[in-house]
């Protein structure tokens, strides 16, 4: 054998080492895209209410995963560096296709507004708003915020024909809370969400195997379990309670406990 023949780099310690770097620059990068996701469009409780962090998840775990594996299959020192670049580079653009489109369905999905309905709390997506109903948010209101959900409410309606048209309209599938027609500040519904909201002893009645623990959830939001009221609260698919303040109707707590 010749001694100076070239050795062949080692095989597999080389691709597990490219794979093993390129999952920790992957995770890295889904890091930064939680704390986007979970810290601004979903903060809790709506990651919980609107379904965004098993959505996010899902989204996120394929992209981590393969990547690296694309990265394990492809690399190889043995290749010339111009065509072991090119290959990197296209697994890199992938991957970061596939996590713009994730953030975007994310971004599609989030909440935007917990709206005081009438007689209720509503959570309404960016998805729920008809695009041609942008333009009629009032003044003041970003109907589509990036900042996290805003908290406002509904005005009463104009007359009997607008409450039968938008009624009849929300049963074929818009929302009254997704109109933003009928928008305003959260703080203009107050003596309506003190009225309508229900004293907790009502809730603890209900649920009395759950009384004790209802208390230390408005206790360590800094709530009175004496005088806090409730109201009900409308996920995407799920029913939580809201918590509120009874005297300026400031949200105090949520709690996924169904209180119809």
């Amino acid at each position: 054998m010749n001694m100076m023949e070239t050795k062949a780099p080692p095989f597999w310690p080389d691709r597990l080492k490219a794979s093993a770097i390129h999952l920790s620059l992957s995770l890295l990068i889904a890091a930064l895209a939680a704390a986007l996701v979970f810290g601004v469009w979903y903060p809790y409780p709506y990651r919980e209410i609107s379904g965004g962090r098993d959505l996010f998840m899902i989204l996120v775990t394929v992209d981590v995963i393969l990547g690296p594996l694309m990265t394990l299959a492809v690399f190889n020192r043995v290749k010339p560096w111009p065509v072991l670049r090119r290959d990197l580079i296209f697994i890199a653009v992938c991957q970061m296709v596939a996590l713009g489109y994730g953030l975007w369905t994310v971004s599609a999905a989030r909440p935007v507004h917990m709206v005081f309905e009438y007689n209720r709390f509503s959570v309404v997506h960016a998805v729920d708003i008809p695009a041609q109903e942008l333009v009629k948010a009032p003044a003041g209101i970003d109907a589509l915020p990036l900042n996290g959900p805003s908290l406002l409410s509904l005005r009463a309606f104009k007359d009997e024909n607008q409450k039968i048209d938008l009624t009849l309209a929300a049963v074929g599938g818009v929302g009254l809370a997704a109109r933003p027609e009928l928008w305003q500040p959260y703080a203009s519904a107050l003596p309506e969400i003190l009225k309508e909201s229900k004293p907790l002893s009502q809730l603890k009645a209900r649920y009395a195997n759950r009384a004790d623990e209802i208390d230390r959830v408005v206790t360590k939001a800094g709530g009175n379990p004496q005088t806090v009221r409730y109201l009900p609260l409308i996920g995407r698919d799920n029913f939580w309670t809201v918590f509120v303040d009874p005297v300026d109707a400031h949200i105090v707590a949520t709690m996924p406990l169904d209180p119809f």
